[in-house]
């Protein structure tokens, strides 16, 4: 048994993931970069609309009954000074991301009459707060059905020998996250694959917890389901803001594949950073035919392989000096190389609502965004889809604990903002109004009632 191996079983992780984990290193150690040159990949020019598609109560009333949703909720929100789950912040009316969720799914269960399950992938680090959270919704659960099955992770490598990075100062940075392609082996590893096969769930929705706009679709289920599809990924057009995002891309054969920056080779970066020519981008949110993945983990000996992600780091991200390490990660969407008559559709934008920074949560707090029947946070009807671009400086507001003592009354009125740049050390008072595209440059304080236009 190699070090890599060894040292995943001894952390009690199942034979699917420590198996999964040594194809990659493998792959590596034989030279697999894990790029996609713009010479192997052609456009996508046009994919099926979603709003487009036609209504079919009937089948998604059949369709229902055998779908699951499921959230990936691994992430900490360290990027914003988190210690906890992301999906643990307040986001709209005293609402944290998973009481928002839980009320969908009780939502969605009254108005259907159907047992849709709520199934979250937990990290190690994320699963304790956020179970406990859900404790106020006793109804949430199935009976026989967890609430959860656990992400794994995967040892950082070191870069020159490709053995396991050891950190004794700090034995937590030896391991990392290993992206969220790891659904797969986490599905089939925990277990929860089998239980959800066992019970007749067959649809799996499944989308990051910190997107509120990705929400089950009935139209989009009964599609799916009607067409067999064994894997559909939700893709929205490109803008600017979303150069560095993953987009879409075919094969020259035919065959869809996502791409992301880290797979990119240096010559190529002006082609995939251009919007008109790479149009759309993964929003990661996802729907697996369930029966499809038992199929495919079956015939591959229970190990899906993906397109690899090689990131280049050191074993402390805090201390260059540390040694450098490699961490193998892959992506979710991924899979839609893999999965044969996978397919993608295009989503309105209001259906990618993600918080990855500060600008993004001040914006979902804000009237630019309202609170409408299901639950539901969606665009206010004013804005005609169009969401406010919120850019605060890395310096002043990176940390929620920043942001929020430069808005210490709340967000300002942004339902008439197109873009707010905020530089420097400015404290907003209560009642300010933004309108149009304004920077804000400090330091000062934004007076009460202010408006601030132009």
């Amino acid at each position: 048994m190699d070090a890599a191996a060894e040292k995943m079983r001894a952390e009690g992780l199942p034979d699917v993931a420590v198996e999964t984990f040594d194809r990659y290193r493998s792959r590596l150690a034989s030279g697999d970069t894990g790029v996609l040159p713009e010479s192997e990949i052609e456009p996508v020019a046009e994919l099926p609309d979603a709003e487009e598609l036609p209504d079919d109560p009937a089948g998604a009333e059949e369709a229902l009954r055998r779908a699951v949703v499921i959230k990936l909720n691994g992430g900490l929100g360290t990027g914003m000074g988190m210690t906890q789950a992301k999906s643990l912040l307040e986001v709209k009316d005293g609402l944290t991301f998973l009481d928002i969720i839980a009320r969908q799914i009780l939502g969605l269960r009254e108005r259907a009459g159907a047992a849709v399950p709520l199934v979250l992938m937990n990290s190690f680090a994320t699963r304790d707060d956020s179970l406990a959270a859900l404790e106020r919704y006793p109804d949430l659960a199935l009976e026989g059905l967890p609430l959860d099955f656990p992400q794994g992770r995967v040892p950082k490598l070191l870069a020159d020998t490709l053995e396991p990075a050891e950190w004794p100062a700090d034995p937590k940075l030896e391991w990392a996250p290993p992206g969220h392609g790891d659904l797969y082996p986490s599905l089939s590893g925990s277990g929860m694959l089998d239980a959800l096969l066992e019970r007749g769930f067959e649809y799996a929705f499944v989308s990051n917890s910190d997107n509120l706009g990705a929400t089950l679709d009935l139209r989009m289920l009964a599609w799916f389901a009607r067409e067999g599809m064994p894997f559909l990924m939700e893709a929205a057009d490109r803008t600017p803001s979303d150069r560095k995002g993953g987009h879409l891309a075919r094969r020259p054969g035919g065959g869809l594949v996502l791409r992301e920056i880290a797979q990119t080779p240096d010559e190529d970066v002006d082609s995939f950073q251009d919007v008109s020519r790479h149009r759309y981008f993964n929003t990661n949110t996802i729907w697996v035919n369930l029966r499809a993945l038992a199929r495919v983990l079956e015939a591959s000996g229970g190990v899906i392989e993906l397109p690899m992600i090689v990131n280049r780091k050191t074993v402390d991200p805090k201390d260059s000096s540390s040694p450098a390490v490699v961490q193998l990660e892959t992506a979710m969407g991924a899979a839609i190389d893999v999965f044969e008559g996978a397919a993608a559709v295009r989503v309105p934008r209001t259906r990618f609502v993600p918080v990855k920074a500060t600008g993004d949560l001040l914006a979902l707090r804000s009237d630019a965004y309202v609170m409408s029947e299901g639950p539901r946070v969606e665009l206010a009807p004013e804005r005609a889809g169009q969401p406010p671009l919120i850019d605060l400086d890395s310096k002043n507001y990176k940390l929620l604990a920043d942001m929020e003592r430069h808005f210490p009354s709340g967000p300002p009125s942004l339902i008439g903002c197109e873009r707010l740049e905020v530089e420097g050390d400015v404290t907003f008072g209560a009642g300010v109004t933004v309108r149009g595209r304004v920077r804000v440059e400090g330091p000062r304080t934004v007076e009460d009632g202010a408006v601030l236009e132009g």
